[in-house]
């Protein structure tokens, strides 16, 4: 993969990173770290876009923290404040379990989930044509 330096990733918690167990903290999603780690290693900057708030938002800052995930932002990209007073936190990828288009693991009784394999495999590809 090339490097990410300046592209921001919007990336949502619960069954995204975790499976969906809100407001408990879901069991990690099989790739998640892994690949947020990469991203990272390569120079994305790494954005939480949650829902959660509160306490249940201390937990996910936690829980990225103690898997070795550094975020850029929470719910907002830093860099956007120059040039924007909008709430939407701007990524040049958002990745989320209920965006049209991600590609979903699914197991029976529980919500679907982020299959970050196929989502790897999709940003490198699109990456490389973008340059």
């Amino acid at each position: 993969m090339k490097k990410l330096n300046d592209i921001s990733i919007c990336v949502n918690f619960d069954g995204t990173i975790v499976e969906y167990d809100y407001p408990r903290i879901g069991e990690p999603v099989p790739g998640a770290i892994e690949s947020l780690k990469i991203l990272q290693d390569y120079g994305a900057n790494i954005i939480l876009f949650t829902m959660r708030s509160g306490t249940q938002l201390l937990q996910s800052i936690n829980y990225l923290k103690v898997n070795g995930i550094n975020l850029y932002g929470i719910n907002i990209n830093p860099s956007q404040t120059e040039w924007t007073q909008s709430p939407k936190a701007y990524g040049d990828y958002h990745i989320d379990y209920s965006a049209l288009g991600t590609p979903l693991i699914y197991k029976k009784g529980k919500r679907p989930y982020v299959n970050w394999k196929e989502v790897m495999i999709e940003l490198e590809t699109r990456i490389d044509k973008e340059s």
